[in-house]
């Protein structure tokens, strides 16, 4: 096929009135509903599902067995037309599934770009995901979880309702996240989860230089080591530390945070945030 040719398997079911644009691949006993939006060179593999209210932009691929676009796991729902709106050149491997929005969660489902979903991964309704994030295998965001960009949420991982997980931040496989997870930091565990300082080798694959490791290192001892209460530690960041986009980062998601950051420290802290 030409890159301007939409190729559709016999075996798979389309809806006359979906929409795909050009270069899209459908592959073998996949499903594409009335309402979906297929960007330019999105591949589906065989047994792909895409339902109800669905916007897919460019360059997207489904592995085997994903659903996208079904309806929310939630007991309220009552046949509402909601939204997934999923950016370009996301990956999503076999058996992902991401669940549109609820009415009284605001009606959509959002996902950015060029992010990797690994097996069996789960993006519950009324969720909001950022660009370039990486969601190992079985990693799970309940409804209302609003994840920033280059977070990576590790394997069997789950994310409790209407938490957040800050930019760049890292969470071990088999974590409890019950608590917003603060940006550029290490967390993993369950009842509790710890956190583990900062998330140096992954910042430095990003290209963050020593200086600004420092400075947030400086402010992470501040908060987390010290004896200071988290309105005090704010205080002293804004006084002591030098102005910059990370340091505003950190105060605006302390300050805007309902349900309270992850504070409780890991052991290994200083050997593992050097």
């Amino acid at each position: 096929m030409s890159k301007n040719e939409v190729f559709i398997h016999p075996t798979a079911t389309v809806h006359p009135k979906a929409s795909l644009d050009s270069g899209t691949w459908i592959g073998p006993y996949s499903f594409i509903g009335e309402k979906v939006i297929v960007g330019k060179n999105t591949k589906l593999d065989a047994h792909v599902c895409i339902a109800g209210l669905t916007d897919i932009g460019e360059s997207c691929r489904f592995s085997a067995f994903s659903s996208v676009g079904t309806e929310p796991q939630d007991i309220g729902y009552k046949g509402e037309e909601t939204l997934v709106k999923i950016g370009a050149g996301n990956t999503f491997r076999e058996f992902v599934t991401i669940n549109r929005g609820t009415v009284k969660g605001g009606g959509k489902t959002v996902i950015g770009n060029d992010n990797y979903f690994m097996a069996y991964s789960h993006v519950g309704h009324d969720s909001c995901v950022g660009n370039e994030t990486i969601f190992i295998n079985a990693a799970t965001l309940a409804g209302h979880v609003t994840v920033h960009d280059f977070a990576q949420v590790g394997a069997f991982s789950a994310v409790h309702q209407f938490c957040r997980v800050g930019k760049y931040a890292f969470i071990g496989g088999y974590s409890v996240i019950t608590q917003d997870v603060l940006p550029f930091c290490r967390v993993a565990g369950a009842r509790p989860v710890h956190i583990y300082g900062l998330n140096a080798i992954g910042l430095r694959r990003r290209g963050f230089d020593r200086k600004r490791l420092k400075d947030l290192r400086d402010m992470f001892r501040i908060i987390f080591l010290s004896e200071l209460n988290t309105s005090q530690a704010l205080e002293k960041i804004e006084k002591e530390m030098p102005s910059g986009e990370d340091k505003n980062e950190i105060i605006r998601f302390i300050q805007t945070s309902e349900r309270g950051i992850v504070k409780k420290t890991g052991e290994r802290w200083e050997e593992e945030s050097e």
